[in-house]
């Protein structure tokens, strides 16, 4: 059987799209941290509110009110930034999906071509067993004669 001429493209084409699984997953794994980080500072903000509403029924200074709000200003800046972030990771993961896709599309095209080689080799050395046969055949049945 003649072997696959492409096979050193099939073979880098395998490679290729391997390294892109991986570095999308990287990717999605980036994303979802930041999105976390993000989740969780929401969260901290969430009760800090809450703790900082509650003192205000309680009564609370001037002094105690200011610290809360700027507090509260800075956290929702670190919030801001992280959604920044998540903005970035996610342009980021939608690049590496798409590159993804891409190798595995090239990756499909050549292994197609190497299945049809495949089959195709297959089929010749069929045609050529069943050319034997008959002349076995023939030669067997004009031996008879």
């Amino acid at each position: 059987m003649k072997p696959f001429s492409l096979q050193p493209v099939l073979d880098l084409m395998q490679t290729r799209t391997d390294e892109a699984t991986r570095r999308l997953a990287q990717l999605i794994g980036m994303e979802n941290d930041a999105k976390n980080k993000r989740d969780m500072l929401q969260q901290y903000r969430d009760e800090y509110a809450s703790r900082f509403r509650q003192a205000a029924q309680n009564g609370i200074g001037k002094r105690e009110w200011s610290n809360y709000q700027e507090f509260i200003g800075r956290i929702d800046e670190a919030i801001e930034q992280q959604s920044q972030t998540v903005r970035l990771q996610e342009r980021h993961t939608a690049t590496g999906q798409a590159h993804w896709q891409q190798q595995r599309t090239k990756l499909k095209a050549f292994d197609t071509l190497s299945q049809r080689h495949q089959a195709s080799e297959i089929a010749n050395e069929l045609r050529q067993e069943q050319r034997i046969q008959d002349e076995f055949a023939s030669r067997h049945y004009d031996s008879e004669d």
